[in-house]
């Protein structure tokens, strides 16, 4: 059975700090639009943390309302005083994020030698979809796969048991590739193999005892390792 290669979708195919250029327009002022960078590091990081705390509450929504939500919080913490208007516009940017710019000939490199791909997600299969087509890349996947249809958010392990069960693999034959720490540690409790893609040569993984089957610093370098 060929090897599957489960792709994590936000910050590993798709740029989330793609945002950045259009807060710098939205935010206004040179002072204000300065703060872009900080205002998107924020919002990601409340993006996810919302996901967390809903995942433990038992308080499932789509991951799109998580994001509306980190949004909002990231403009009154930052008191940016943001419009209605430049918020519905920022949430359609999130909705057509960039790909990093290796990851359509990695993809196609992978799929010659024989790699099953998918995306896996913890957005909406209708989000994912709109991301990837946009984005050139919808064709490299075998399918895409959200926690949506189990209404739990990564790293909670019935995710990477639904992944193992829609492809019908072994986890053996399961490898997770995200540049999430906390992903990559939750497919390894779950049983799957993972690599760690390490966009930035900065960021430290989390220091749980448990540690990634692989580590690249892009996609590219994926396809020359497992090739």
């Amino acid at each position: 059975m060929a090897t599957v290669l489960a792709f994590d979708v936000y910050g590993t195919l798709i740029d989330t700090h793609g945002v950045v250029t259009e807060l710098e327009e939205r935010l206004g002022t040179a002072d204000k639009a300065s703060l872009a960078p900080e205002f998107s590091r924020r919002w990601r990081d409340r993006q996810l943390e919302y996901s967390f705390r809903r995942g433990l509450m038992g308080a499932y929504v789509p991951f799109d309302q998580c994001t509306q939500e980190a949004l909002e919080f990231t403009d009154r913490a930052l008191q940016t005083r943001l419009s209605d208007v430049d918020k519905q516009h920022l949430m359609a940017v999130y909705s057509r994020l960039p790909a990093f710019p290796e990851v359509a000939d990695a993809l196609e490199r992978l799929e010659a030698i024989g790699m099953r791909c998918v995306a896996f997600s913890n957005g909406t299969r209708e989000a994912v979809e709109g991301l990837l087509g946009q984005a050139g890349i919808r064709g490299r996947f075998e399918d895409v796969i959200s926690v949506d249809e189990v209404k739990r958010f990564k790293p909670d392990p019935a995710v990477y048991a639904h992944l193992r069960h829609r492809l019908d693999v072994a986890p053996g034959d399961t490898w997770l590739i995200s540049s999430n720490p906390f992903d990559v540690i939750g497919a390894r409790h779950a049983g799957l193999h993972a690599t760690w893609v390490r966009r930035s040569l900065d960021a430290p993984f989390d220091p749980w005892g448990v540690e990634p089957d692989l580590t690249v610093a892009e996609l590219g370098e994926l396809a020359e390792r497992l090739g």
